[in-house]
């Protein structure tokens, strides 16, 4: 993301319809919304429809945006774009989007240095079940995981891009990060690092 575009005047000029001016925004987010599309949804091709779906949205909505949290506003859209895809799923389940597909679909990394072969297949597949274990896991503690563990926003900020209050989102992050690390236990003790399984036993 590049921190050093004057974000303030793009959307001022966004605002008064300025395509260009809103296709930099886009550029600076798509990555982030596209990340948190994919942990939602599992699913490379749903991750991209919802974020297209996310970025048309903003657009259409964007002369009404006041204020200069963009940030928040956007990812407020997506994660509705993920929910509408979520109804969709429900709505035509013949094709399961829930298991992820092709190389693309490893979202979570465990950094290591220099790894070895067998470490990198290792850390696949922890991302792997890690990812798995993460669209198992209620929608609404879902999103607010990511939007904290993965794209770093504080309590706040996800309590202004999910509408709720702040007490509900610690409930539904503590409440995620537990059932997670329960299962990840149960399904995958033996991958997790020791420092993990020593936090999960304490």
């Amino acid at each position: 993301m590049d921190e050093h575009i004057d974000e303030p005047r793009l959307l001022e000029r966004s605002r008064q319809g300025d395509l260009a001016a809103f296709n930099a925004l886009v550029e600076r987010y798509q990555q982030s919304v596209y990340n948190l599309c994919l942990r939602m949804l599992s699913s490379p091709q749903a991750a991209e429809d919802a974020t297209q779906e996310a970025f048309i949205a903003a657009f259409k909505a964007i002369r009404s945006f006041r204020g200069d949290a963009f940030r928040p506003w956007l990812f407020r859209i997506a994660s509705n774009a993920c929910y509408d895809e979520m109804r969709r799923r429900r709505s035509r389940p013949a094709v399961s989007l829930d298991e992820p597909h092709g190389e693309d679909s490893h979202t979570i990394d465990v950094p290591a240095a220099d790894p070895t072969p067998q470490d990198r297949a290792e850390q696949q597949e922890l991302g792997a079940l890690i990812q798995r274990v993460l669209s198992e896991i209620h929608p609404d503690q879902r999103i607010a995981l990511i939007l904290c563990d993965v794209q770093g926003f504080d309590y706040a900020e996800i309590a202004a891009v999910l509408g709720i209050s702040l007490g509900t989102v610690k409930s539904r992050i503590f409440r995620g990060r537990l059932q997670m690390r329960q299962v990840l236990l149960e399904q995958g003790g033996e991958l997790l690092p020791s420092r993990f399984r020593q936090m999960s036993e304490g």
